[in-house]
């Protein structure tokens, strides 16, 4: 599973109103770029380099799965839709809008147009006291230092003021105040990259399913009637141990934990899968081990049109899937939608996310929190 880049990003302003030149970057950072994690208090501090009037500063830490050069691109982007022409004249200049790359997890990048950390950054208190508010494990790759440390050695004596907090994007959207929320769809449908990024986003854990390791898979797509039984007991088996497993761990902790699958599946796949004899069998052991189980605070049911799921399975390319029909994931699809239907005590949250690409869009992820927010609440 590709885990997404930590970025460090740097906002000035010293025209205009500067608070809400701060306010509308950092949105459109997370609109735009990636996800806005974690912003620092706003500082005021005197330009740096030449006479002019004071800069609001502040830093973020944003998650995303770009490229340095492709965020580099969008915060230009950004800058000029903010209205700052960036002239040919050396030297610093008063500026509506100044975003910064100041770190790129510990990437090292030197070319002409792109420098990664920040060549300037260890001599610029208006970065490293911003930054240490984030209380990043960041570690100056080319210099071994941390910020706290960059912070004692710094040659910048000017003063920088806090003048307020700033919020976080994310605040607004209390995903934590459940203990346990399950990410559920069809196959393809992007299950589990979704609760990998929000796990890794809201700082929670994770239960992710351990389909690679089970035997009967591929066997079960060359032989369905032979291997349905034993694949669906060992899955019921797997899966039964790791939820009983992590999610009794994580709660010793009290923390928040997100899974890419609840237990329900099991029967919703044995009921297709299964000879009516098997099934029944299949049910009566179920229905002990259900009992038992806990049930998520938030149930979210990503659903995905059959030809979409087609395509990401294909894009996906595991051998084992690629024959799967179309009618199989309908059936699929019908029996969730009908367990939905049947379960009045559960907090369910259905998303359409056909078209939808969490990875490449960031606008399509925002478009499932949102969906979230307005579930936690409605009077949003």
């Amino acid at each position: 599973m590709k885990l997404q880049h930590q970025v460090i990003l740097s906002i000035g302003s010293n025209q205009g109103n500067r608070l809400e030149n701060i306010e509308r970057c950092i949105t459109l950072i997370h609109q735009e770029i990636g996800t806005v994690i974690k912003v620092s208090s706003l500082y005021e501090t005197p330009s740096w380099g030449f006479d002019s009037d004071a800069f609001f500063n502040c830093t973020l830490l944003m998650h995303t799965f770009l490229s340095p050069h492709k965020v580099l691109m969008l915060a230009l982007k950004i800058e000029k839709k903010m209205g700052r022409i960036r002239k040919e004249q050396l030297g610093y200049q008063s500026r509506i809008i100044d975003l910064d790359i100041i770190g790129f997890d510990s990437v090292v990048i030197d070319s002409e147009k792109l420098q990664i950390p920040h060549p300037l950054m260890q001599n610029r208190k208006f970065v490293l006291l911003p930054m240490n508010d984030l209380n990043l494990n960041w570690v100056h790759p080319i210099l071994n230092k941390s910020v706290t440390e960059l912070l004692q050695i710094t040659t910048d004596d000017s003063t920088c003021e806090v003048l307020q907090d700033l919020k976080s994007p994310l605040q607004s959207i209390p995903l934590e105040q459940f203990n346990y929320v399950a990410f559920e769809g069809n196959i393809g449908a992007g299950k589990t990259t979704l609760t990998t990024k929000i796990a890794e986003d809201f700082n929670a854990k994770t239960v992710l399913e351990r389909f690679a390791d089970n035997p009967f898979l591929p066997k079960f797509y060359e032989d369905q009637n032979r291997y349905a039984f034993p694949l669906e007991m060992s899955f019921l088996a797997d899966r039964y141990k790791q939820l009983s497993d992590d999610l009794a761990q994580f709660d010793l902790f009290k923390d928040f934990i997100v899974a890419d699958y609840h237990i329900f599946k099991s029967l919703i796949f044995a009921k297709i899968t299964l000879a009516e004899d098997e099934s029944r069998l299949y049910r009566n052991l179920f229905d002990i081990i259900y009992r038992e189980m806990p049930k998520p605070d938030l149930y979210v049911y990503l659903y995905q049109n059959s030809e979409r799921l087609l395509q990401n399975i294909k894009k996906r390319g595991r051998s084992y899937e690629q024959k799967i029909p179309a009618e199989y994931l309908d059936k699929i699809n019908n029996g969730y939608l009908d367990y939905i239907k049947s379960q009045t005590n559960l907090n369910v949250l259905i998303i359409d996310v056909s078209g939808r690409d969490f990875v490449k869009k960031q606008e399509d992820y925002l478009y499932v929190l949102d969906k979230i927010q307005k579930k936690i609440n409605p009077q949003w």
